[in-house]
């Protein structure tokens, strides 16, 4: 049965370095990172080349899937860590698939999408390492779509937190261990 680790964190809390260095410090390999932020913009396409420069080098494979993780980790024969990042893309791009064809969200929905990877997970032998943020510390959105995704969001973090068998918090790059 595989192992589970979630880290998660505020926005450039340092959750991406120490999700990275716990994964190498494992020394399992091979790896495999999934990728879960599409391009949108040039902003975004410099930090995910930068992402990919800083494992440059470290023996990572990478599979980029903006929707369906439960797959990539099922499909992912042989390796003995695995990087998720990040739960609240995956997240938005759940959402924004399902707008594109007029349909609804609900907490329901991703709850039971994220049970599906955990599945997989247990059913694996790999280390699996979710990265997301903590989206349950700031003011309470002002329009119905940032709450539904507020909410959806902290729900899918309880979910994995819950089921992990650790559990860290990123603070100004430190590492608080939750579980």
């Amino acid at each position: 049965m595989g192992k589970i680790v979630f880290v998660t964190g505020g926005r450039r809390s340092g959750k991406s370095a120490y999700a990275q260095n716990l994964a190498e410090s494992l020394k399992n390999k091979p790896m495999l990172y999934i990728a879960t932020c599409p391009v949108i913009d040039e902003e975004t396409k410099t930090r995910i080349e930068n992402h990919k420069r800083d494992r440059e080098g470290a023996g990572w494979d990478t599979k980029e899937e903006t929707v369906d993780i439960a797959g990539v980790i099922r499909e992912a024969k042989g390796y003995k860590t695995i990087l998720v990042e990040c739960l609240t893309l995956w997240i938005n791009n759940i959402m924004f698939e399902a707008g594109k064809n007029g349909e609804q969200v609900t907490e329901l929905t991703v709850s039971k999408l994220a049970q599906d990877a955990l599945a997989e997970c247990r059913k694996s032998d790999s280390t699996v390492i979710f990265v997301s943020n903590e989206v349950g510390l700031g003011i309470i959105p002002d329009n119905r779509l940032a709450r539904n995704f507020s909410d959806i969001a902290g729900r899918v973090n309880q979910i994995i937190a819950g089921e992990a068998d650790q559990a860290v918090m990123m603070a100004s790059g430190l590492p608080i261990t939750l579980k």
